[in-house]
């Protein structure tokens, strides 16, 4: 009978830090857990995937979503638990009120790990499971949470529904509803800036910590919020202080929107491991004295601390 080999603290400390991802599946791959897992890993952390449901979607849109029910995602949860050490747990689309409970009760038995929690943009869902879903996720899971991610859009009608100013809410008044309920720094992104520019802001109650902006792209994406929030969750697992992994995250979510494709004939997918890719060499010569091509696998990785 196998048993495995016994714990090597030495080695534990040079392998990759871990996030436990609670997401539902992207068959087509733009975000969901197609998105959390290559990020995580292209930032140079361990996804630890649970399955919580499936989208119903192809690129262009999202038709339906199949949910598990919560005893399955506790089961697949507790399970991790009980073997690996986990550094950050990220919190995506969980399908129920009922998933977000044993999600936020998961999350209280471990008051030590950080929590990335992303709100995504749910308008192709029922109404009414909409609300039932934002409150659970506001009265169970954003106590608990560390960092909120969400489109400005997105957040504003969520947590300010009631806004009545004539202008629309700045990341610090997001940042100051999500406050209300306990969550301590809220990372606002697609907030509109003048001259075709976006703004990714990350804020508190009391005042904005750092904002990155950049050029808006001419293209609609699908996958950009799942890839932030995972590439942030795996730099704080990986240590980073949260200005810098805010500043590296969304930098990494940048390269990924610019090196971006379509595989089918609906929205654009980020490429989440765009420096994996091999630089095309203008002056090689492949017709002249017989040289074979070169492999698509000839290429030489990055170092690891450049590679986002």
């Amino acid at each position: 009978m196998f048993s495995p080999p016994p714990f090597d603290e030495a080695q534990a400390s040079t392998q990759p830090a871990s996030v436990l991802v609670f997401n539902s599946n992207d068959p087509c791959g733009a975000g969901g857990l197609s998105a959390d897992i290559t990020a995580v890993a292209s930032v140079g952390a361990h996804a630890l995937p649970v399955m919580t449901g499936t989208y119903v979607r192809d690129t262009a849109e999202i038709f339906d979503h199949i949910g598990f029910d919560d005893e399955g995602v506790a089961e697949q949860a507790r399970t991790l638990l009980e073997d690996v050490a986990v550094n950050v747990i990220k919190v995506g689309f969980a399908d129920s009120p009922e998933s977000l409970t044993v999600i936020a009760e998961i999350t209280s038995d471990y008051p030590d790990t950080p929590v990335v929690a992303y709100m995504p943009n749910l308008s192709w869902w029922n109404e009414v499971k909409i609300d039932l879903y934002q409150d659970a996720f506001k009265e169970l899971v954003l106590p608990q949470t560390t960092v909120l991610v969400g489109n400005h859009s997105t957040l504003w009608r969520w947590l300010l529904p009631d806004w009545n100013g004539e202008k629309s809410p700045t990341a610090r008044d997001i940042a100051k509803a999500a406050g209300d309920v306990g969550v301590p720094y809220t990372l606002v992104t697609g907030i509109p800036a003048p001259d075709q520019f976006i703004e990714n802001t990350l804020a508190t109650p009391q005042s904005v910590m750092a904002t990155a902006k950049f050029e808006r792209f001419e293209a609609i994406f699908s996958g950009a919020g799942d890839t932030l929030s995972a590439a942030l969750a795996a730099m704080l697992a990986s240590g980073s202080e949260l200005t810098e992994a805010f500043n590296e995250a969304v930098g990494f979510l940048d390269q990924s929107l610019n090196g971006g494709f379509r595989p089918g004939m609906g929205h654009v997918i980020p490429d989440r491991l765009f420096w994996a890719h091999p630089e095309p060499d203008d002056d090689a010569d492949t017709s002249q004295d017989g040289d074979e091509s070169p492999s698509p696998l000839s290429f030489e990785m990055p170092p690891h601390d450049t590679q986002h």
